[in-house]
């Protein structure tokens, strides 16, 4: 299973827990995976099938927009971060 690290704003989906497993072969099947376990999910971090605007997610560490976006394969042991957009001013 893939270890998916959320922000806190993104919380309520995981019981409050910062990091849950999931199962999925890749980015897409994983964010998925949650919103059948916990509805509202997929609509938090997509929009029309794409990564939103103000959300980023991470494999191992690389934006997944310059890899193979939601199509992007994980591994067993590999991490996927999901962060909204921080701003400030």
């Amino acid at each position: 299973m893939v270890t998916v690290r959320l922000a806190t704003p993104l919380r309520k989906f995981s019981d409050g827990k910062p990091e849950i497993k999931v199962s999925g072969s890749t980015v897409r099947e994983v964010i998925e995976n949650i919103d059948r376990e916990k509805p509202g999910f997929k609509e938090r971090v997509l929009e029309n099938d794409e990564i939103k605007q103000f959300i980023n997610i991470f494999h191992n560490n690389e934006d997944v927009r310059f890899k193979q976006g939601l199509d992007t394969p994980v591994a067993e042991d590999d991490v996927i971060s999901i962060l909204p957009a921080v701003s400030g001013g």
